[in-house]
C-alpha cells in the first residue's frame, strides 16, 4: 500500500516525456496476520499501513495488532495469494523485493468525489438546443415507456452521486523506483487526490499469472 503524492513529467534517457504519478510510502507495510487454508479456508496475507497513535484505533483493532506484536496501524488490507510461503507475522515488505522497473501493476483506490451530478456530467449525455425555441436544454428527457412496463428499469442512467467509489486501473507500468526518496513513479493517472491510499498489486494477466481456463 502507498500514498498518492501527485503527478509530474518524467523524461526518459531518449527524451521521451512520460506522465507519471508519484506514490510515496509511509511507515508500515508490515505483515499483521497470515491466513491459511486450514484456519480460514483460504490463503492470504494481511498487511498494515501508516502508523497512528493508540487513541486513533478502537480497542478491538488495538488488541488484534498487539496480539501480533505490531505497532498501531491505520489501514489493514488482505492480499490473497496462491502460496504464502516466505511470509511471517511482523515481516516488513520492501517494494524492491516484489517489483522492479518495467513491471505492470494494478492500482486501486477511492476516486475523487464529485457530489450529486446531472446526466451530462455523470454519463456524458448530449444536451438539447439552447436556442430556436427549444425548452429541453440539460434535462434528462424520457426515462422509459408508459403503461408497459409501467416502471423504470433498474440501472437506468440518471443523475446521482458521482465519484467517491473504489476503482481499479489495470496494467500500469512502473517507470522508476527511487530507494532514497522511498517513492515509485507509475505511468498514467491513479485514483483519488494527493494523500489518497492506494493498493498496488502485480497485474493480473490471463495466461501469465491467471490460468486461461
Amino acid at each position: 500500500m502507498g500514498t498518492k503524492l501527485g503527478m509530474m513529467s518524467y523524461f526518459e534517457p531518449d527524451g521521451t516525456v512520460v506522465p507519471v504519478t508519484v506514490v510515496g510510502f509511509r511507515e508500515g507495510n508490515i505483515v499483521t496476520q497470515i491466513k491459511t487454508q486450514a484456519t480460514d479456508g483460504y490463503d492470504a496475507v494481511q498487511v498494515g499501513y501508516r502508523r497512528v497513535r493508540d487513541k486513533k484505533l478502537t480497542k478491538p483493532e488495538l488488541g488484534h495488532l498487539e496480539k501480533a506484536g505490531i505497532i498501531p496501524m491505520r489501514h489493514l488490507q488482505e492480499f490473497r495469494l496462491q502460496n504464502i510461503d516466505g511470509f511471517e507475522v511482523g515481516q516488513k515488505l520492501v517494494l524492491e523485493e516484489f517489483f522492479k522497473e518495467g513491471d505492470l501493476v494494478d492500482v486501486s483506490g477511492i476516486t475523487i468525489g464529485k457530489g450529486f451530478q446531472g446526466g451530462i456530467k455523470r454519463h456524458n449525455f448530449k444536451r438539447g438546443q439552447m436556442t430556436h425555441g427549444s425548452k429541453s436544454h440539460r434535462a434528462l428527457g424520457s426515462i422509459g415507456a408508459g403503461t408497459t412496463p409501467g416502471r423504470v428499469y433498474k440501472g437506468k442512467k440518471m443523475p446521482g452521486r458521482m465519484g467517491g467509489t473504489k476503482t481499479k486501473i489495470r496494467k500500469l507500468k512502473i517507470v522508476k523506483i527511487d530507494n532514497d526518496l522511498r517513492a515509485v513513479m507509475i505511468k498514467g493517472a491513479l485514483p483519488g487526490k494527493p494523500g489518497n491510499l492506494l493498493r498496488i498489486a502485480p497485474a493480473k494477466i490471463v495466461g501469465k499469472n491467471i490460468p486461461k481456463n
